[in-house]
């Protein structure tokens, strides 16, 4: 495990990583309500879609703590509304929307006693989201090593690792797996602008690991292909669909095409909590539009002149004919994904009807 935990629930309030801050300062702060953590969501204090989902469940469990009124059905109407909130913080992230649907099937599923009773089931389901994470993430990382070989040079996207999750990551948990396996990898790692959450955060993240990286402008991908050579790419997501078509980080797409280019063997870390057969395609995914700040500006600094319009799409989708597999903690999908994914699925709610990942 990371000596850094991303969420850590207190028992009355949860504690979050500050991941704006990062890599100047390790800060973390204390959140009571569920509104400060939907806007600790949105405002990417916690990021990435496994730790959103983990963060949203948390927050369902404080509405229920903080709920006016004693009465469960104040609490049940309490987290309801929290539900909405939370949902609404970022709309293309699918574990979000899956945390919260989770733990409010747990609260509906019968008549509580007491309010105290409702809030202790609630704590309860978003503690087993949590939990499941890691075991979910180091099963990823199992998958994943089959397809890392020795001395792997790697491309990674934005920040998959133990910050973007509970603990252990996903993309960069197949990192790691190979990095505590021997397999001598290195990793060129995207600077994904805009917020630069390679650049600040997995590149942190490799260092305190000791795994040998080097960070690299987002349109120098295809120039390391071709004169350095890689051997694979490795990014995460925070949707799929059910043709295997794929929404991650924007500049995503980008990567894939250079990877197509070149013969680059692309691959996706996806937990089965971001598989969302409901969506035939990516065309059918939401995209998040952020504030144009954040492409205008670094840090504090104005980089475009006033005035300049902006478009500034959180995320992209990846056609999945661009996709060599998608990597669960169920096993590797390749294609045709269609039916892959729907049998991981099918895995998938085996397996929790027993008790969780194998």
């Amino acid at each position: 495990m990371a000596s850094y935990r991303s969420i850590t629930w207190m028992g009355d309030r949860l504690r979050l990583l500050d991941q704006r801050r990062l890599p100047a300062e390790v800060q973390y702060v204390d959140l009571a309500t569920c509104a400060e953590v939907a806007g600790a969501i949105r405002d990417m204090a916690v990021r990435g879609a496994p730790a959103i989902g983990a963060a949203a469940a948390y927050g369902l469990a404080l509405a229920a703590r903080t709920a006016p009124g004693g009465s469960p059905e104040a609490a049940l109407a309490a987290v309801e509304e929290g539900a909405s909130l939370l949902k609404a913080a970022r709309p293309t992230a699918v574990n979000l929307a899956w945390a919260v649907e989770r733990v409010l099937s747990r609260a509906r599923e019968r008549p509580w006693p007491s309010a105290a009773a409702l809030a202790a089931a609630v704590e309860q389901e978003a503690t087993a989201i949590a939990q499941e994470d890691v075991d979910t993430n180091r099963a990823i990382g199992r998958h994943g090593l089959a397809l890392v070989p020795e001395g792997a040079r790697i491309v990674h996207h934005c920040n998959t690792g133990s910050l973007a999750t509970v603990d252990y990551g996903t993309a960069l948990g197949v990192i790691r797996a190979a990095h505590e396996a021997g397999r001598n990898v290195h990793v060129y790692v995207d600077e994904t602008r805009p917020r630069l959450q390679g650049a600040r955060l997995t590149t942190w993240e490799l260092a305190q690991l000791g795994v040998p990286h080097a960070l690299i402008a987002d349109g120098a991908a295809a120039h390391i292909m071709r004169t350095q050579g890689v051997d694979l790419c490795l990014v995460g997501c925070d949707r799929v669909a059910a043709n295997g078509d794929v929404a991650n980080k924007i500049g995503t797409y980008a990567l894939a095409l250079a990877a197509a280019a070149h013969g680059v063997p692309f691959y996706v870390a996806a937990p089965t909590s971001t598989i969302d057969l409901t969506t035939p395609t990516g065309d059918a995914i939401p995209i998040e539009e952020r504030d144009p700040g954040e492409v205008l500006y670094v840090g504090e600094t104005a980089i475009a002149p006033a005035g300049t319009k902006v478009r500034n799409p959180a995320f992209d989708v990846t056609p999945a004919r661009y996709v060599t597999a998608i990597i669960t903690e169920f096993g590797v999908v390749r294609p045709p994904y269609e039916e892959g994914l729907a049998r991981i699925i099918d895995l998938a709610r085996a397996a929790r009807s027993q008790g969780g990942v194998r």
